[in-house]
């Protein structure tokens, strides 16, 4: 028997533990993770959870129970500090250190920091954890109006809830339209106008040049307002921003390890050190649905590569990781899913009318489709996945053409991802 430490207790982290055991691996398990609590869901907290009553403990995989049942040892509320690559060891933020025969490495991402004239004042929040959800929560009950920084996933989720409650909220998006760098130009104009018919208002091409409070306060008032760049004052008692993430990256560059918007792995997941993984939203590997390695923030992304690793270390055939990307996103009434890759597509057809409320955007590159885009469309996404995994050629114009059987042509082909 040997050790295993994974660091990072979340989705990806908790994905390989169990993995692992599912897989038949004896090896001692160590799962480090710095958050107190047991691993989670994180998809709910921008909806659901806020929503709701929900509590911490409804979004938990396992129970302790179950860790100590399947012999994993969580270290809990501690960070790794350093990787020992010469000694094989890990160092911990409470002075131990912790020997390891394979290293997996599944630290995730941070959320960017909002930079600007009183950007920590007392009612600006970000979600990432639990914890934040808590406290965001909590605010909403006695707000009167919002303003959310960032038009992605997670920005347009929460302000989609907020609108929901009848809370007047402002999304503020440096780009021309919302969810830019996931979709293309038709379903970002749908949420759009769906959202605004909700009551979410939106500035475009905005910037914030800083958050404003009581007079006199400096920067520990809490905030009243949100002010652009050409000078609009936005009112706001509870600002949420999202602006993005950064990956959590440090400890591999400090070890020597390639990294460059996320760690460098191999078609395996492994480093240049073949005791050393990275795997969900660190990782940057190759796809067949981009050009260039990319880094996937997504919890299917997460499973996925933690399967493969498990298979790896159980001594199990695994090959080369090429899982279909597949996401989603549920912003009010939309149910938005999206398989592939279409930040390169050079050409889009919809399937169906946005102006129905359910339509696809097939998105080809070179005349290949790599990335499909489902608005309430549920049997589009499920096809689109398995024609990607299974390389099935398909023409813009079968996709345009509700009359083609899409569905026939992709079951003709076994799935492979």
């Amino acid at each position: 028997m040997g050790n295993i430490v994974i660091v990072g207790s979340g989705h990806a982290g908790y994905q390989l533990a169990a993995a692992l055991r599912h897989a038949g691996n004896d090896d001692a398990v160590f799962l480090v993770g710095d958050e107190p609590h047991l691993p989670y869901q994180r998809p709910p907290l921008s909806k659901d959870y806020l929503k709701t009553a929900m509590k911490p403990e409804d979004l938990r995989f396992w129970s302790e129970e179950q860790f100590a049942e399947k012999a994993i040892e969580r270290i809990v509320g501690v960070a790794v500090t350093a990787i020992d690559r010469a000694a094989g060891a890990v160092s911990l933020s409470n002075g131990h250190r912790l020997g390891f025969d394979r290293l997996v490495l599944a630290t995730g991402t941070r959320n960017r920091v909002l930079a600007v004239p009183g950007g920590d004042r007392a009612g600006i929040y970000s979600l990432r954890t639990v914890d934040d959800a808590e406290r965001i929560r909590a605010a909403l009950a006695t707000a009167a109006s919002a303003v959310v920084i960032g038009g992605g996933f997670i920005g347009l989720e929460i302000a989609a809830t907020m609108a929901e409650r009848g809370l007047p909220v402002t999304v503020v998006e440096a780009a021309g339209r919302v969810m830019g760098r996931v979709v293309g130009e038709a379903v970002s104009r749908h949420h759009e106008r769906v959202l605004s018919a909700l009551g979410v208002g939106f500035r475009f091409h905005a910037k914030v040049a800083g958050i404003l409070g009581p007079e006199n306060l400096g920067s520990t008032g809490r905030v009243e307002a949100v002010l652009l760049g050409d000078g609009e004052r936005l009112e706001a008692d509870i600002v949420i921003v999202g602006i993005g993430v950064l990956p959590n990256q440090e400890l591999a560059v400090a070890s020597d390890l390639a990294a460059g918007d996320g760690i460098l792995v191999d078609a395996g997941l492994a480093t240049a050190d073949p005791r050393i993984f990275a795997i969900g939203d660190v990782a940057r590997h190759s796809s067949l649905y981009a050009s260039a390695p990319v880094r996937i923030e997504s919890v299917q992304n997460a499973t996925d590569q933690a399967r493969l690793v498990a298979a790896r270390l159980a001594g199990k055939p695994a090959g080369a990781y090429g899982a279909v990307p597949w996401f989603w996103s549920h912003q009010g009434s939309l149910k938005l899913q999206i398989a592939g890759l279409g930040h390169e597509a050079d050409e889009t057809v919809l399937r169906g009318r946005p102006e129905d409320g359910a339509f696809s955007a097939f998105r080809f590159r070179a005349g290949r489709l790599v990335a499909v885009e489902s608005v309430d469309r549920p049997t589009d996404h499920m096809a689109a996945r398995r024609l990607l995994a299974g390389g099935t050629m398909l023409t813009p114009g079968q996709a345009a053409d509700e009359s083609f059987d899409l569905k026939a042509l992709a079951m003709a082909r076994p799935q492979t991802a």
